[in-house]
């Protein structure tokens, strides 16, 4: 499997991350990624940016240092409803968005209300992927969560930072699997993601790959195999 995207990282706006946008590129440049995603918290996320950063993007480069360069964000699921925390306006310049659920940002609910406000979250234009659904913190319906994600276009992440040894998600090698089972049912795409904070963490996929090929995931429904593909699963949004 090529892997040359990672579209989940941060930088020093997060508040709890050790590098710059350039320094990220750089770095990613170096390691042979074709496209790099900075996707920093919103503003719920204690120490992350103001909702004003995020409406000034369109001032960053989309190319640097030979890669090409997405600005999204990692937005908050704030309620059991499905909002997030950056409204229309200053979501607007984003190039895409995902949608998680933090335990400092929200307490769970049960099984069938944090599936819900996944699939709320969907209904977001801004919103193409969902981020570390395996987190156990936030029990789901994966059954359902794959097939509302099929239906709407959404990318369903397999986050590296959960699957890895030593992951404080919980349960999240387990529920991956079952996540990645109920995606070759319903056909729904999957991104798999460094989740960085560092930059050299980028295209840190090792566990996350090595999980696909445990699991005997189909290739054809990993994004990450080329910019073309990724690109084209971001414009599949519903």
């Amino acid at each position: 499997m090529i892997d040359v995207v990672d579209l989940h990282t941060h930088t020093i706006a997060s508040g709890h991350a050790y590098n710059t946008i350039y320094e990220m590129a750089r770095s990613a440049s170096e390691k042979g990624v074709q496209l790099l995603g900075i996707s920093d918290h919103a503003p719920a996320m204690e120490g992350s940016a103001s909702k004003h950063y995020f409406r000034s993007s369109s001032v960053i480069p989309r190319e640097l240092f030979g890669l090409k360069l997405l600005f999204g964000c990692e937005l908050n699921i704030i309620d059991l409803e499905g909002h997030v925390d950056l409204d229309e306006v200053f979501s607007a310049p984003l190039d895409y968005a995902v949608a998680s659920m933090h335990d400092v940002c929200i307490r769970s609910g049960t099984m069938e209300e944090n599936t819900r406000a996944y699939q709320k979250a969907m209904d977001n234009p801004k919103v193409n992927i969902i981020g570390h659904p395996d987190d156990g913190t936030f029990p789901v319906d994966f059954d359902v969560l794959a097939r509302s994600a099929a239906e709407h276009g959404v990318l369903l992440e397999l986050n590296e930072a959960s699957v890895r040894p030593g992951s404080y998600r919980k349960n999240a090698r387990p529920n991956a699997m079952k996540m990645l089972e109920c995606c070759v049912k319903y056909g729904t795409k999957v991104l798999v993601s460094s989740d960085a904070h560092i930059e050299c963490d980028i295209l840190r996929h090792t566990s996350a790959l090595a999980l696909l090929e445990e699991a005997g995931f189909p290739e054809e429904l990993v994004v990450n195999r080329s910019v073309e593909l990724t690109l084209q699963a971001l414009q599949e949004k519903r």
